[in-house]
């Protein structure tokens, strides 16, 4: 489905957790009717406390709090904070928990993997963010960098179906229909600002391809720059396509990503495709001073994105993923020169020849990473044609 973009909203933008949790944190303590949170990975360190903390007064105040954590990003769930929560009366359940045997099969490939939180319909938060603290990392990985947007205004209409919906499909298939109660709060749509967004999100039934389209028309329009900022870059086909067409009429396309990663796999495979992107004139840098998490763009400064989806199988395929994409020079201007500055501070570039000089075993264990991973899309059940088009089948998650 095409985005539907609705004016009216006002939106901030929070780099990292120093700036996303104090908003999450006071936003939950104002909470008066609901909260949906999902997240992939809601972490046993002083950030998982807090807001796990903050869900249980915001519960025992008659708050209805609803958290859905993905059964594999938060395997930990249960046994740290399952028990606390439950008892101050906040209803839990996980996407796909991940039980003996059935750790093993290919499902668990098919992740919850937003990163949303709405609270009385009236603010949202989307991004990338997951309920850990930016410091729980090696060291020489802290702080986590990253990005979300606080949301106010009339898409929260389209945030706050996606989480209802995304909680009640969880429900039955966790066989609690008990929690199937009728919306408590109403969106709030009135006029918050001035800013144009669309929500989209990523799921196996209607919106196969939402978020994957709405980069390919954003690329396709180009006609100066293109900045991606993504932890896990690994295009299929058709978005490979988009880029290097758009690079062969002259869009300037800047690419920001891992010098440091958690999946090394993933990035020996991303390497592979270094040397084709830089022939096209495509500029390459790796953020080297932390771990960068981010999934964000920015195209011609005046369309940008912000949300939980990587730029690979996993995430354009397989997983529940969410993204706010916003038409709005100020807040595209503002996004731009965030990831400019972080480049500039703890990125380097690569270059064509720094590539060349690589060991040919070098190369050869990065092509075999990048096997393994195809290989496990086909354990997922996708085919080469279905990661090559972005096609996916109508089963349902």
């Amino acid at each position: 489905m095409a985005a539907e973009f609705v004016p009216g909203n006002r939106l901030t933008l929070l780099n990292s957790g120093t700036e996303y949790f104090p908003a999450l944190l006071a936003a939950i303590d104002a909470a008066g009717i609901e909260i949906y949170l999902e997240s992939y990975i809601f972490a046993n360190d002083e950030i998982g406390h807090e807001v796990a903390n903050a869900l249980c007064r915001a519960a025992s105040r008659g708050v209805q709090v609803n958290v859905t954590v993905d059964g594999f990003g938060a395997h930990n769930f249960t046994a740290d904070f399952l028990d606390r929560l439950s008892a101050a009366g906040v209803r839990a359940m996980f996407y796909r928990q991940e039980i003996g045997r059935y750790h093993f099969k290919r499902h668990r490939l098919r992740r919850l993997h937003r990163k949303l939180v709405v609270i009385d319909a009236r603010i949202a938060f989307v991004g990338g963010i997951n309920i850990i603290d930016d410091n729980n990392a090696p060291v020489d990985m802290r702080p986590h960098y990253d990005y979300a947007v606080q949301v106010e205004g009339p898409v929260l209409q389209q945030v706050h179906h996606a989480a209802r919906r995304m909680w009640e499909t969880v429900s039955w298939v966790n066989f609690k229909r008990r929690y199937r109660l009728a919306p408590v709060a109403t969106p709030v749509c009135q006029l918050a600002g001035d800013q144009r967004a669309a929500f989209l999100i990523r799921d196996n039934i209607r919106h196969r391809n939402d978020i994957l389209n709405a980069y390919l028309g954003a690329i396709d329009a180009a006609k100066d720059d293109i900045l991606i900022a993504n932890a896990y870059f690994l295009p299929g086909l058709r978005f490979g396509r988009a880029l290097y067409a758009a690079a062969k009429r002259g869009v300037r396309i800047t690419v920001l990503l891992q010098g440091k990663s958690d999946h090394l796999l993933f990035r020996y495979a991303t390497q592979t495709l270094y040397a084709t992107a830089l022939a096209a004139g495509i500029r390459i840098f790796e953020y080297e001073k932390s771990f960068m998490h981010a999934k964000v763009a920015v195209i011609d400064g005046q369309w940008a994105t912000v949300g939980s989806s990587n730029i690979d199988p996993f995430s354009l395929l397989l997983a529940k993923e969410a993204n706010l994409v916003v038409r709005d020079a100020a807040f595209a201007g503002q996004l731009a020169a965030s990831v400019h500055q972080a480049m500039a501070v703890g990125a380097r570039e690569l270059l064509a020849a720094e590539l060349s000089q690589q060991p040919l075993y070098s190369r050869f264990l990065r092509w075999l990473a990048y096997g393994v991973v195809r290989a496990m899309v086909g354990i997922a059940g996708y085919s080469e044609r279905h990661w090559s088009t972005s096609e996916t089948t109508p089963e349902e998650q």
